[in-house]
């Protein structure tokens, strides 16, 4: 999930600065010298990190993500021309065989962890193993509490907290040289996404730490081995440790005592953090790949509102902030000399989601098992939801071309946004506010004054107005509107009880068609709404396998109706982004998927 959790208001700026100096990195101070621009770099971003294991259905989050991506090497990585490049110093990836699909991964001898063990083909078996889902015993959905966290199982049980549905496409125990140095996976059935699947991002966690945590087993080599054999031979007695360390030995939100924990694979390891307050890498001397930087440490300090991050640009507190963008934000940031201001847009939208399984409003339990009447209920809601009135009002004061979002898989702009949007139907059924329809709908139903508890980010600013316009459109409709703001709204949002509808950002971690699965399948990795249709699920299991353009486009088209007859949920805009920096710091520029502005981060001068 993408930025969150901001506030904002005069008093608050003044409270947090002081917040800020009062504690502050060792490495900082108001106003960095110009001689140390070679040595530091400081960033201000929104949300703690909270997992170097950014894999898991309760951990794939952006504010993990941005971290590991500067203490990871990967096999690829995204540039400004959206192309995927390849990163040589760590190893190459190659399709051998079209069929059945085979793909090759061969490690270069510079890929090591940052405690001097090679990277091998364990590291990439545990990747696959622990991500595909393949090794769980119990369904996951099943397997999965309300917050998000696994039940308690049985000692030869096995729930990974993941489900890749392209890496579940590799069934097979991969082939593995003698050395360890490569890895042929073969595919079930071809995937459309074979060149991101483990190739982006980060390079996961190591075999040989997560052996010794899981498996009691200390030397590197012995360890790394262990964890092979107990997916080679589904020893679910060692894999239910191994998963049980994987899915939550990583979280923790302060400097950890074992520096085992810390072990990776690129140009910076975690030296400090500060609960909540910031978090400081340092440069490895020792790192042997391409990502070689100047900077010798890279501050993350963190504030959740945007006011304070303008603030701390222009007091030299900080060199790069992503300020959630707002038109007074984008003046803030303008009128500070000497800072490099992009707004674009980024690689989130904004959506709206309905829960069906709660006993709320918009499920069939509440009527009985009526699903026809739970469905009206939801078309009202829809119906009523003011899009335009919430992009006119808050996203065209900063990008005046702004428009509402009409397609829950496709990127405004892209190649294939016209071709899904005229098959979806979003547009002709929900494309304008109607207040008079929402009332008809609901007088349909036999639903009087449903009431509709919304979840969203408390204390972000932008968020509160939008909140402040649905509340407004749909009371008028006829809905009662209970305002759900939680500052911990990313944790909670599995305990749908709490909640009816939820609104916040996703994000893309990469271009390819499979990005969305996990969003809109049944019991997808980020599927929270209950949403279920199994067409919708049969469309995505043929679309995982299509490699044609042009059939992907129609695929996703279909899907697309189904959810919108669904009433699913809907789209609303597309995130402007605002990076701004220091001229002083040079190279920055952003692209709009993830890792946004720090995909180049070792060019930075």
């Amino acid at each position: 999930m993408k930025k969150h959790l901001l506030t904002s208001g005069i008093a608050a700026i003044a409270a947090l600065s002081l917040a800020l100096t009062g504690c502050a990195p060792n490495n900082s101070g108001s106003g960095a010298a110009a001689a140390d621009q070679d040595k530091e770099v400081k960033i201000m971003w929104n949300q703690p990190f909270f997992s170097l294991n950014g894999h898991t259905t309760t951990t794939s989050a952006t504010a993990n993500q941005n971290v590991t991506y500067f203490m990871s090497d990967s096999f690829k990585y995204y540039g400004d021309d959206l192309k995927l490049h390849d990163n040589t110093s760590f190893g190459t990836v190659e399709k051998i065989s079209d069929n059945p699909m085979k793909v090759k991964y061969t490690i270069a001898d510079t890929a090591k962890w940052s405690d001097g063990v090679p990277y091998t083909a364990a590291d990439m078996i545990l990747a696959w193993g622990a991500r595909s889902g393949n090794f769980n015993t119990i369904d996951l959905g099943k397997a999965t509490k309300d917050d998000g966290s696994i039940k308690k199982v049985g000692a030869n049980d096995v729930v990974f907290n993941a489900n890749d549905q392209g890496l579940a496409l590799i069934k097979k125990f991969p082939e593995v040289s003698e050395d360890g140095k490569t890895v042929t996976v073969e595919y079930s059935k071809p995937f459309a996404d074979w060149d991101v699947n483990l190739t982006l991002q980060d390079s996961g966690n190591p075999a040989h730490i997560v052996a010794k945590k899981a498996l009691g087993v200390d030397d590197p080599s012995e360890a790394a081995a262990a964890l092979t054999e107990a997916f080679r031979k589904k020893d679910n007695a060692a894999l239910n440790k191994v998963a049980t360390f994987w899915n939550t030995g990583y979280s923790f939100t302060k400097l950890p005592e074992d520096k085992d924990l810390l072990v990776n694979t690129g140009p910076y390891q975690m030296t400090e953090y500060q609960e909540g307050q910031f978090l400081t890498l340092s440069r490895r001397d020792d790192y042997e790949g391409e990502r070689k930087s100047d900077f010798k440490t890279v501050t993350f300090r963190y504030n959740e509102d945007p006011t304070a991050a303008v603030q701390a640009l222009q007091n030299g507190e900080v060199d790069l902030i992503n300020p959630q963008a707002t038109a007074d934000i984008l003046k803030s940031v303008q009128g500070i000399d000497g800072t490099q201001v992009n707004v674009q847009n980024s690689d989130t939208f904004e959506h709206i989601d309905l829960v069906m399984d709660n006993g709320g409003p918009f499920d069939p339990k509440t009527y009985g098992g009526d699903r026809a009447k739970a469905l009206k209920v939801r078309q009202a809601f829809l119906s009523a939801l003011p899009r335009q009135k919430i992009v006119d009002t808050i996203i065209k004061p900063l990008k005046d071309d702004a428009a509402v979002r009409n397609s829950y898989t496709q990127v405004p702009g892209s190649d294939g946004y016209g071709k899904v949007t005229a098959a979806n139907g979003m547009e002709s059924t929900y494309g304008s506010t109607d207040v008079d329809k929402a009332k008809q709908l609901l007088a349909d139903a036999g639903a009087s004054k449903p009431k509709v508890r919304i979840l969203y980010a408390k204390g972000n600013a932008r968020r509160e107005q939008i909140f402040q316009l649905i509340k407004e459109s749909a009371e008028s409709a006829g809905f009662q509107v209970i305002d759900g703001a939680d500052a911990k709204w990313s944790e909670n949002m599995d305990d749908t009880s709490k909640y009816d509808a939820v609104f916040y950002g996703w994000g893309n971690e990469h271009l390819g068609v499979s990005q969305t699965d996990q969003k809109y399948r049944s019991n997808g990795q980020q599927m929270t709404s209950g949403y279920k249709n199994t067409t919708v699920d049969g469309l995505y299991d043929k679309l995982l396998t299509e490699t044609d353009p042009a059939k992907q486009i129609e695929m996703q088209g279909q899907i697309e109706k189904n959810m919108v007859d669904d009433a699913f949920g809907l789209p609303i805009f597309q995130f402007p982004e605002i990076v701004a920096n220091k001229e002083s710091l040079q190279g920055v520029s952003s692209i709009p998927v993830a890792p946004n502005a720090f995909w180049n981060f070792w060019t930075w001068k």
